[in-house]
């Protein structure tokens, strides 16, 4: 039987990258699907966010990997919208049994402030508007996983003063959302709902292909492509590599999502090819 049979997965950032990834990942698995994203552009962010029409591919996928996905445009940052969301889609489906809470922007290379609220919010406050909205109609068995950051988990990476006030709302953000779910865990264990988080290294999206990162992974340049920035992005792996791509962290969220992982909860999971353990190496626990 599918790993996700008959079970509803509510997606933040659905209209592609990750979001897409985890969408149609759940939708091969049996699953149905609610999916959110803003499908527009957000000021402070120096590279172009996903269309409507990124939305309705989301959603075709799904159908073709065949699962049903009702399709909101909603902001993360509107509360009342993601509970409305929701509802709706619980009413659609009848039931709700995990959340990805995706949705994300990283506004780096300005100093305006509004950078560092609007990252925050997004990625922070958005993480909690859809725990909230989806709390109440999780029950034993659930699961809920948020995206963090591995370049949020390493100093002077994200919030190095050079990236600017979005790269600081970044990282703390991403900071956060370890430790929200790390306490979110111990209040849902009694009730049988998992939480967990994964921080993935650079991956192949939107975000990671933008001119702006370009520049952030090759300040010697005046202005970097692609193929310059790839000679600098292994420095974010241990593995070798530049970058991971959405489905390799769209297995672990499935994997957080579905009865294998019955008993995994509070954890930080770091699909990073190494990226952590090459920066911040630890030593063993005796």
């Amino acid at each position: 039987m599918p790993r996700m049979q008959d079970r509803v997965v509510f997606v933040t950032g659905a209209a592609r990258g990750q979001g897409r990834a985890h969408a149609v990942r759940v939708a091969k698995e049996g699953a149905d699907v609610i999916g959110v994203d803003i499908c527009e552009d957000i000021k402070t962010n120096g590279y172009s966010m996903a269309t409507p029409e990124d939305l309705d591919e989301t959603a075709r996928q799904v159908r073709d990997a065949g699962g049903r996905m009702l399709s909101v445009r909603a902001d993360v940052r509107d509360r009342q919208a993601v509970i409305d969301a929701v509802q709706r889609g619980v009413g659609e489906f009848g039931r709700l049994d995990g959340v990805v809470a995706q949705a994300g922007i990283c506004p780096l290379g300005t100093d305006d402030p509004h950078a560092f609220m609007d990252a925050f919010t997004v990625d922070f406050v958005g993480v909690v508007n859809a725990v909230e909205a989806a709390l109440p109609h999780l029950s034993e068995g659930a699961s809920i996983v948020a995206t963090g950051s591995l370049a949020a988990l390493l100093p002077g990476a994200t919030d190095n003063p050079a990236n600017g006030a979005g790269g600081l709302g970044y990282s703390l953000a991403k900071r956060m959302i370890g430790s929200f779910i790390n306490d979110l865990a111990v209040v849902l264990g009694p009730k049988g709902i998992r939480a967990n988080a994964v921080h993935p290294t650079n991956c192949n999206t939107e975000m990671l292909n933008s001119d702006i990162m370009y520049r952030i992974f090759r300040p010697d340049l005046d202005a970097p492509t692609r193929e310059d920035a790839l000679a600098a992005f292994p420095a974010m792996t241990g593995m070798g590599v530049p970058f991971v791509e959405p489905e390799d962290v769209a297995d672990m969220v499935l994997f957080l999502l579905s009865d294998e992982s019955r008993y995994v909860t509070g954890m930080q999971m770091r699909v990073d090819a190494g990226g952590y353990v090459r920066s911040r190496p630890q030593q063993p626990t005796f």
